[in-house]
């Protein structure tokens, strides 16, 4: 497929799952998995086409009416604060680190973001590009 028939393909999903202007983070992993294209692609056309993220996989933003709703771990194991220590940048934990971490430990996505809540870590950047 060419990059231009690829790219109205994308733009055509995109609207095509969006509502009031607004589409989860989990329908966009849906079409960047069947169009096997970069996160970062479907974020810089959801720009173009001015239609936001909502409910973030991590629980970070897009909820109503808090817009986070991860809340901070009571505890966190020995394992996943090593998961996590290992992946840091600068101090911050990307999105897609952890997404890979939660896969390892075989734990929801949230749990990773709330034990890091827990820690005093950030999670940057979105694979998206949200933040």
């Amino acid at each position: 497929m060419s990059v231009h028939k690829q790219n109205e393909q994308l733009i055509e999903d995109i609207q095509g799952k969006a509502i009031a202007d607004t589409i989860s983070c989990a329908a966009v992993f849906t079409i960047i998995d069947e169009m096997k294209i970069e996160p970062i692609e479907a974020g810089r056309a959801l720009d173009l086409l001015d239609i936001a993220i909502i409910k973030c996989q991590l629980g970070l933003f897009g909820y109503s009416p808090d817009k986070k709703i991860v809340k901070p771990a009571e505890t966190v194991s020995e394992e996943m604060n090593r998961e996590i220590s290992a992946c840091l940048k600068d101090g911050f934990l990307s999105c897609a680190d952890a997404w890979a971490i939660a896969k390892k430990l075989k734990v929801a996505k949230m749990q990773v973001s709330a034990a890091c809540d827990k820690l005093g870590i950030k999670i940057k950047p979105c694979q998206l590009g949200a933040f």
